[in-house]
């Protein structure tokens, strides 16, 4: 079974999306692409960069640090990034 990845990325409007893969490169591609299974949040928000990413053993710990993430804020999310393991 694939490792999972959680990741943040910053968008052109200098907001943070964050999201779980198990393809990194592709989920970014994805993103910038404006391909469908692009998330809404980011089709508006154009180009994105990563600037963040973790494994994980399965889908269930991704989602669960996914949701953490989501929690922490602007000011916990650019902590997490400067102090952590950034792409």
């Amino acid at each position: 079974m694939s490792d999972w990845i959680t990741y943040i990325v910053r968008c052109a409007d200098d907001s943070f999306y964050t999201g779980i893969t198990t393809d990194l490169q592709r989920r970014i591609e994805e993103h910038n692409n404006g391909n469908k299974n692009g998330a809404a949040y980011t089709r508006s928000r154009r180009p994105v960069t990563l600037v963040y990413c973790e494994n994980h053993r399965d889908r269930s710990g991704a989602a669960r640090r996914e949701a953490e993430i989501r929690g922490l804020g602007r000011a916990g999310k650019e902590q997490l990034i400067r102090n952590g393991r950034s792409a």
